[in-house]
């Protein structure tokens, strides 16, 4: 069974990510990164014109630490973590990539960040509950 993960730098994500690793150890797990664009134009980006390319190599940079903290943790040693990054809003994105990607099973934290984007980001998981291909399991 194909089991995704939607990880960000969130505590929720992090323990849904463990409770992969945990439960479904016998099993293809993916952490997915959402990388979305107006997070980091509005946080690094001053004026009218956006280097998208430039936006979007930091998001990959910034997964990509994610990932390597993630393949440190204790319950992912042995086992064999596939990582991939999307661009676009974090619900669609998941659930795009779920049903891509025949996805069987979906983590995901019940939010995400601090601030503005832990309240939208609850809305996320809701969405991709009911939008997700497969089971979804939502970790608080």
């Amino acid at each position: 069974m194909a089991v995704l993960v939607a990880y960000d730098d969130s505590d929720p994500a992090k323990k849904a990510l463990k409770h992969a690793l945990r439960v479904h150890s016998d099993e293809e797990i993916t952490a997915l990164y959402v990388i979305t664009p107006s997070e980091y134009t509005a946080a690094h980006e001053s004026g009218p014109f956006v280097d998208w390319d430039e936006v979007v190599e930091r998001g990959e940079q910034e997964a990509e630490e994610l990932f390597e903290e993630a393949r440190q943790l204790p319950e992912a040693s042995g086992i064999d973590l596939r990582t991939a990054t999307v661009v676009g809003h974090p619900a669609p994105g998941i659930v795009d990539y779920a049903e891509e990607n025949d996805v069987e099973h979906v983590v995901l934290g019940s939010h995400g960040r601090t601030g503005v984007s832990r309240i939208l980001l609850g809305s996320v998981a809701e969405q991709v509950v009911r939008r997700a291909p497969g089971i979804v399991t939502v970790v608080r």
